[in-house]
């Protein structure tokens, strides 16, 4: 996964990366927090990149230009909606 956008970024193609739930990785150990820092800050200047997920630790938060705290208001598992490919799973 950051190899592919390291490749993308690098690649002059894209001006925006976006890391879904790369906090969540993080805290859950599947990532390094050095390794995307590392991808974060060898980003061209003209590549924006936006870091989503809970959990965002301090070294994420740092580097942050912006830093956006949601709340949940309505949700369909709410409803007794289940997951949705490709939406919660």
């Amino acid at each position: 996964g950051l190899q592919t956008c390291r490749k993308a970024i690098q690649s002059g193609k894209y001006d925006i990366c976006i890391l879904d739930e790369v906090n969540i990785a993080i805290h859950m150990g599947l990532l390094d927090v050095e390794s995307v820092v590392e991808l974060v800050k060898s980003r061209p200047t003209d590549v924006e990149m936006v870091l989503t997920g809970r959990y965002a630790p301090q070294e994420i938060l740092d580097l942050a230009d912006l830093i956006t705290e949601m709340k949940e208001i309505r949700h369909p598992y709410q409803k007794g909606i289940p997951a949705r490919e490709g939406i919660e799973r």
